[in-house]
């Protein structure tokens, strides 16, 4: 079976959905599935089997992201997808409208993975604007976009509970991303703190991820500073990158913060990653957004036990309880539990083993099979046996 995928965004610009479809297009040939990207040209990015770049331009403002040409991507949809038996959109923007119209001309089911919760993000971009309206006509487009579909995929219960709110009527399947959980265990952390200037014996807090304003990192700026009346040597690593960089470089310094905070920008995933989590001896997160939290499991598969909100996506992983702490969302109990573990290594030292175990449960082999599942369903072909291939590594 092939499918296409289409996506506004893909490697080189990292984020979750890059990971979500890279994670799956990897995994899903070991279940028969053979998958075909749309995605866009960056750079000089080489070229590679399955994957046809659209040209775009720089979005305003954002110079991670790309805006491609519409009618170029419309062509180069349709063009791509005469041989496949199903559309899997990654992205409301140009990437849907561009597999929708393809879909429906060649007759083929479409269904697309609802990745971001845009009612709780823009306001971060656009201040000025009331934000009951600007929630209402995210609401309002997701819910069009949505019903225009064949199904659904959304990553958590709480966003298929949130599109149900919005009025979404087509079938949502709830599934999740998997992790390679073997890629982030086994990192060298002695090597990473020493290549970075930190201290073998300081403690240190880690956030991996984007630095964005929905990330929600002030609130761990805040909860830092109520940890460090316990533990004045703590360290709060933050690796990523994004446009709310300069907001926390000036709050890190009205907060006198800057002997603690060390950003370190974006980490090559199969080398310097592993390594930063090693390096770690906890992963902190505070994000009200996610609609998954894929990078509390990447810390948990390095063994790194977790500090964070259990907010929108994140409650599914963090409900069990297994690996991780989920203090309220207030900045002193959020520092009083970051420094409660650091005190108490005994106490908290089953953790950093639940959380190994527990992120193998959400193996990427495992979210393939149930998404090769449900692509056969859709197109008629549930009765159809796998095709026997060899898994990718």
């Amino acid at each position: 079976m092939r499918v296409l995928m289409v996506s506004d965004v893909y490697f080189p610009r990292v984020n979750g959905v890059s990971t979500s479809i890279e994670t799956f297009r990897r995994t899903l040939a070991g279940h028969g599935i053979e998958v075909r990207l749309v995605v866009p040209r960056y750079g000089d990015e080489p070229e590679e089997a399955g994957v046809v770049r659209v040209a775009g331009r720089p979005v305003p403002g954002d110079r991670e992201d790309r805006l491609v040409g519409w009618r170029a991507m419309h062509r180069a949809v349709l063009e791509a997808a005469r041989d496949c038996d199903l559309i899997h959109i990654q992205t409301p923007f140009i990437a849907h409208y561009a597999g929708l119209k393809a879909a429906r001309r060649l007759g083929l089911p479409v269904v697309a993975t609802y990745h971001t919760l845009f009612e709780e993000y823009l306001q971060h971009y656009a201040p000025l604007l009331p934000t009951g309206w600007l929630k209402e006509q995210a609401r309002a487009f997701s819910r069009r976009q949505c019903n225009a579909l064949d199904s659904v995929i959304v990553p958590s219960t709480a966003m298929r509970q949130r599109l149900d709110a919005y009025g979404v009527s087509v079938p949502l399947h709830v599934l999740p991303t998997g992790i390679p959980t073997s890629r982030f265990a086994g990192g060298n952390g002695p090597a990473f703190r020493y290549r970075h200037g930190i201290l073998s014996t300081r403690p240190v807090a880690l956030f991996v991820g984007r630095v964005a304003h929905e990330k929600n990192i002030g609130f761990l700026l805040e909860a830092l500073t109520h940890a460090r009346q316990a533990r004045p040597d703590l360290l709060f690593v933050v690796a990523g990158e994004g446009p709310a960089m300069a907001d926390l470089a000036a709050q890190v310094k009205a907060l006198g913060l800057r002997d603690a905070v060390q950003f370190i920008g974006y980490l090559d995933r199969s080398s310097e990653l592993p390594d930063c989590y090693a390096a770690a001896d906890v992963f902190i997160f505070a994000s009200r957004t996610e609609t998954q939290g894929l990078v509390l499991l990447e810390a948990m598969a390095a063994g790194l036990p977790v500090i964070a909100l259990s907010e929108m996506g994140t409650t599914d992983i963090l409900a069990p309880a297994r690996g991780a702490i989920s203090p309220p969302a207030e900045v002193r109990a959020f520092g009083a539990a970051l420094a409660d573990f650091l005190n108490r290594p005994t106490a908290w030292r089953h953790l950093r083993r639940e959380a190994a175990a527990y992120a193998g449960e959400w193996s990427d082999g495992a979210m393939a099979a149930r998404l090769a599942g449900l692509y056969r369903k859709l197109a008629g072909r549930e009765n159809v046996a796998p095709v026997p291939t060899v898994a990718a590594a």
